[in-house]
């Protein structure tokens, strides 16, 4: 879909007011405004010069099927409305210069070195009148109580408690500049303290001629993208635009949609990701670990567009971007529960049946994504059928070894949910992911690193057939690579293959290496196996060829 956005210069007042009222407020994936002391005071001086700051971008709020939480702008108060507008880009910029242009309380700011502290700005009219000054320095930030103290606060260097000490100082305080009635009294009194001087009004109408109604006539362009732009072109825009903060993720988008409905999604992933990591069991390995947020919904979200499938509701199964972003609350609410269980079912699958122990091991973390939304559907005791493993790890190995899942691949995940839930009921399908993988076994020259998932396959592989350490004869099962981390070593050590010519092509590759513990790999140093085999039987005490 083709977005047209509208671009518009607008008042800076009145996008200040929007703010003040509700009509602009911010969707709740947004970050905590964040801005320093300086950066406030580096913004009213450019402010005051008329200086570009890059434009707004806003989205038109009335979408049904976008439904984000919204809050307002850091130092608004008393407001209850539904928004407008809610901003996408220009929050740290338009919160900052509310706060210093439009609210009467000080600002709740923070020094360069996170210190909190609260802060009234003013503008020193000699400085900002004087082309040799540099206009950050005629913007100062006064103490809450607004008086600038030194020598351990006994002594006040500066008192600007009262309008007379600001007339007297000439400093003007920002936080009335877009009021004119207030800058009219303040003007008034002015002129006042000075007995009405010719030369006191004429540094006044040069202050408001060249700073004041620079700032109160500001104008910022304002990006506006129309309530009926898509959530996936939302989410994109997002990023685009929002390259300096937080990254916002399909996650983000999805929280804030279930936030109106009072779910906090963001804890429940906790709750899930412990339930997934298995925080808590008997013997916890860290296989699942990588798992995140965005993966657990992909699954749902498969998950659920199979059974939509299945009942009639669609025609496609679809675990796209724009299909994670569009899932239900409904839905996710009511499959969750079955897809935490089929992440647990892999689980076993991975640790029993294919000897898949640590997250480091693991070839792909992306091929959980169907295989957790396959066992949900099939269930546990579907699952535990040798025929149904057989099916499953032919399906596996084949996703491996044929490097299947190294791109975008969810349309292979809607193939494999299908494909896998028909093969084990005994039903025909295409076997898409099978039909479709080639392994040449030159390929074993090339496979150097864990980079590739088909190396930590072999690797895998050989825990599968119960390969044993050279030193102790250790099978290397869940509990020893758990307890003593075996790693991939060289069989013949890379300082021997260099001494001996080898190319590194050969003996840097799968076939050269193996799983081996820690101890042992000491225990090789660089020589050949024919000489390290010999140390290893003397620490053994004559162990035997078996």
């Amino acid at each position: 879909m083709i977005i047209s956005p509208q671009s518009l210069d607008t008042n800076l007042s009145q996008l200040l007011a929007e703010v003040k009222s509700g009509s602009m407020q911010l969707p709740e994936f947004q970050r905590d405004w964040t801005w320093d002391d300086n950066r406030i005071r580096g913004i009213i001086a450019s402010l005051s010069q008329g200086y570009p700051m890059g434009a707004i971008m806003r989205l038109q709020y009335g979408n049904p099927d976008i439904q984000f939480k919204y809050r307002t702008i850091t130092g608004v108060k008393g407001v209850s409305v539904k928004p407008e507008h809610l901003i996408l880009d220009g929050q740290q910029r338009l919160t900052s210069i509310y706060q210093a242009t439009s609210s009467k309380e000080p600002v709740s700011t923070k020094t360069e070195k996170g210190k909190a502290i609260k802060r009234y700005y003013y503008l020193s009219m000699e400085k900002c009148l004087d082309d040799d000054e540099d206009r950050f320095d005629a913007v100062l930030s006064i103490p809450e109580d607004r008086k600038i103290k030194e020598n351990f606060d006994r002594d006040v260097k500066l008192d600007l408690s009262t309008r007379e000490y600001e007339y007297e100082n000439k400093l003007f305080p920002v936080n009335i500049v877009f009021d004119s009635n207030a800058v009219m009294d303040w003007f008034m009194g002015y002129m006042t303290h000075y007995g009405m001087k010719p030369e006191a009004m004429d540094e006044f109408k040069r202050f408001q001629a060249d700073v004041l109604n620079t700032i109160s006539g500001y104008k910022l362009p304002v990006i506006t993208l129309d309530k009926s732009t898509p959530r996936e072109a939302v989410c994109k825009v997002f990023e685009n635009v929002n390259t300096g903060g937080v990254p916002l993720t399909v996650f983000e988008l999805v929280t804030a949609t279930y936030a109106t409905r009072d779910f906090d999604l963001r804890k429940d992933w906790v709750q899930c990701r412990n339930t997934i990591c298995g925080f808590g069991d008997t013997l916890r390995t860290d296989l699942f670990d990588g798992i995140d947020e965005t993966t657990f919904l992909t699954t749902v979200c498969l998950y659920t567009s199979y059974l939509n499938k299945q009942s009639g509701k669609t025609n496609t199964i679809s675990c796209k971007k724009k299909d994670v972003l569009g899932l239900p609350y409904e839905s996710y609410i009511a499959n969750r529960d079955a897809v935490l269980s089929g992440f647990k079912i892999a689980k076993e699958f991975l640790l029993r049946d294919q000897c898949v122990f640590r997250q480091r091991d693991l070839p792909y973390t992306t091929q959980l994504i169907p295989l957790a939304a396959i066992c949900a559907v099939l269930g546990k005791s579907k699952c535990n059928e040798p025929n149904t493993i057989k099916t499953l790890s032919r399906w596996y190995w084949c996703g491996i070894l044929g490097e299947m899942y190294g791109g975008a691949n969810e349309t292979r995940y809607a193939y494999d949910i299908e494909d896998m839930v028909e093969e084990v009921n005994g039903r025909p399908n295409a076997m898409h992911t099978i039909n479709s993988a080639v392994f040449s076994s030159t390929r074993l020259l090339t496979l150097q690193t864990r980079l590739s998932a088909a190396y930590k396959g072999i690797m895998a592989l050989l825990y599968k057939e119960k390969c044993r350490d050279f030193m102790n004869n250790t099978t290397i099962d869940i509990v020893n690579s758990m307890l003593e981390s075996p790693d991939i070593h060289h069989i013949f050590p890379e300082a021997y293959c260099e001494k001996m010519g080898i190319k590194r092509e050969r003996y840097n590759s799968i076939i050269n290496k193996t799983p081996i513990l820690p101890a042992t790999n000491r225990s090789i140093g660089g020589n050949a196996p024919s000489e390290y085999l010999g140390a290893i039987l003397k620490k053994v005490d004559g162990l035997t060829e078996n």
